[in-house]
Formats: C-alpha cells, structure tokens, sequence
C-alpha cells in the first residue's frame, strides 16, 4: 500500500501537464499565453519542487475548473434533448475537469500534508 501511495505521489506534475496540453490542443490557438504559462509553472515546479508554488498552482487550477463546471453546465442546458452531441460534451467535459481538480488535490496533499513529515 506505502509503494501504491509514493507511486500516485510522483506523477501529478505529469498529468497536469497532460491536461494542459490536452487544453492546449482542443482550443486551436498556437500561441496561447494560459497554457504556456500554466505549463512554464508546472515544469518549473518539477524542476525545483517548491512547497508554496506547489499548493498555490492545483489552487488555481480547481478554481478555473470550477469555473469551467459552471460553463460546462450552461452549455449543457442549452441542448434540447440527450443527442449524441450532449453526451459527448458532458462526458469529455466533466471527466476533463474533475479529474484535473483530483490531480489537482493529490498535488495540493502532495505538497501540504506529506511534505510536512
């Protein structure tokens, strides 16, 4: 169970930084200032490990992606029936952004909680 716990511990810098390329991608837009600087933030943060930005950064990020629920949520109820369209919009958007806000909250742990001991 220890091995199981240090092994979800060291990857949540990783998956962020798949989410923001996944955001990156999906919006179209090369030069995209957000996702450049969420990933200068996420890379710098593997490099040099900080306790403070390493809290400060999944905080930021749950909130967007609370945020990004709410908008998820107005969209949705703009579509009349359950088509193939809103299935799609809410299964992509909500495993999307809830499973950012868990990674977000096994970093905030990560860098609150076990780098205390």
């Amino acid at each position: 169970m220890k091995k199981l716990k240090e092994a979800i511990l060291k990857f949540p810098e990783f998956l962020l930084i798949l989410a923001v390329l996944f955001y990156w991608m999906s919006s179209a837009v090369i030069a995209n200032p957000i996702a450049i600087g969420l990933l200068v933030l996420l890379i710098t943060q593997l490099v040099f490990q900080n306790k403070i930005i390493g809290i400060i950064i999944p905080g930021i990020l749950i909130l967007g992606c609370l945020f990004m629920l709410l908008a998820l949520m107005s969209e949705f109820s703009e579509f009349l029936t359950f088509d193939k369209a809103a299935q799609k919009l809410l299964f992509v958007g909500l495993s999307f952004f809830l499973s950012t806000i868990l990674i977000s909250g096994i970093m905030i742990y990560k860098y609150a909680i076990v780098s205390d001991l």
